[in-house]
């Protein structure tokens, strides 16, 4: 037997009747032979842990653009920390921790630049619309390793396909990651707006401080508590009453003070300008993309408009405003 088998053994053992059981997986849309060593739900983790849209993650804005410090999250530490949170409640739920990782670790790898700036304005100006969501599953499943893709596991690819607020996961596992993911990102984001002095503690409204805590700490226990609570023993995954809306209370308070109106999002028409511009010439200098682009044009038969969506949602911060200067900006002539 070999020590994949014998984790799999395991898993039947200890897990949950409701966890999703590896060796029941429903598998890859192209048959490899298994590992020797790792489940399937690891060996996806361990694919989207080595790729390079996940190393990308790290120069991507998460709500503020290009904040002046060292502590704001950016796009990876955000996705890091749905990670711990997701695989403690699945640790706790007795599920499967490896499946719960690998959802959590790719749920955000084709997410724009700029944050959500860019993919509104993305979703704006191409035609069939965007959604980060769905372009992390078009990474995944055609973007990566040169356009073969990471061949994952098709319940890890449903949970980063639902993974937002409207979606709904097949899994428990995946059902974790979608409010592991909202739980991380508003008690993250309030952290960051308390530190960028956009807000203060104090300006939390007490109906929810009261039934959350006081601090990002309180809140997250309060949260990550109440959804191991709430779905011991369940075939699902969710909350209390009291704090679910309290959660959806405070995701509503962020809309309205820091996500939409305040002064940190002052700069994002001009991210938006800029990736618009960045589509427009693209879309009529096709000849000017990487050659991996353009052969998805000319060989895959992916069409323009696609195709530049992909090669924009890919870049960081950092890139997309080094290929705009070098696109709008003239360089220094001198003779040598």
């Amino acid at each position: 037997m070999t020590i994949r088998e014998n984790l799999e053994k395991r898993e039947h053992d200890i897990l949950s009747p409701y966890a999703a059981f590896s060796d029941e997986s429903m598998g890859r849309d192209v048959f490899e032979e298994p590992c020797d060593l790792r489940p399937v739900y690891q060996r996806d983790r361990d694919r989207i842990l080595h790729s390079k849209s996940f190393r990308r993650l790290k120069g991507k804005t998460q709500v503020f653009l290009a904040p002046e410090g060292d502590h704001y999250r950016t796009r990876m530490t955000h996705t890091l920390e749905v990670s711990q949170n997701a695989r403690t409640v699945a640790k706790a739920l007795r599920l499967n921790e490896d499946l719960t990782e690998a959802i959590a670790l790719g749920h955000d790898l084709g997410h724009t630049p700029f944050g959500h700036a860019g993919e509104r304005i993305l979703n704006q100006i191409y035609e069939e619309g965007f959604r980060h969501q769905e372009q992390s599953v078009r990474v995944v499943e055609l973007l990566e390793k040169d356009g073969r893709g990471l061949n994952l596991t098709k319940e890890v690819r449903d949970g980063i396909r639902n993974h937002s607020t409207s979606g709904t996961p097949a899994t428990l596992e995946g059902k974790i990651v979608r409010l592991c993911d909202k739980i991380a990102y508003v008690n993250s984001d309030i952290d960051d707006a308390i530190r960028g002095k956009v807000i203060r503690e104090e300006d939390i409204p007490r109906e929810f401080t009261q039934i959350l805590g006081n601090t990002l700490r309180e809140r997250l226990n309060t949260l990550i508590h109440d959804l191991i609570s709430s779905s011991m023993g369940r075939n699902d995954i969710i909350q209390s009453e009291e704090i679910e809306q309290a959660l959806k209370g405070l995701r509503g308070f962020m809309f309205e003070n820091v996500y939409i109106n305040s002064a940190a999002k002052a700069e994002e028409g001009k991210a938006e300008y800029m990736i618009g511009q960045l589509y427009e010439y693209y879309i009529k200098h096709v000849d000017k993309l990487p050659q991996e682009y353009r052969d998805m044009v000319h060989e895959k038969g992916f069409t323009v408009e696609r195709t530049v969506c992909d090669f924009i949602a890919g870049m960081t911060d950092r890139y997309a405003v080094a290929t705009y200067e070098g696109l709008t900006i003239p360089r220094t002539w001198s003779v040598l």
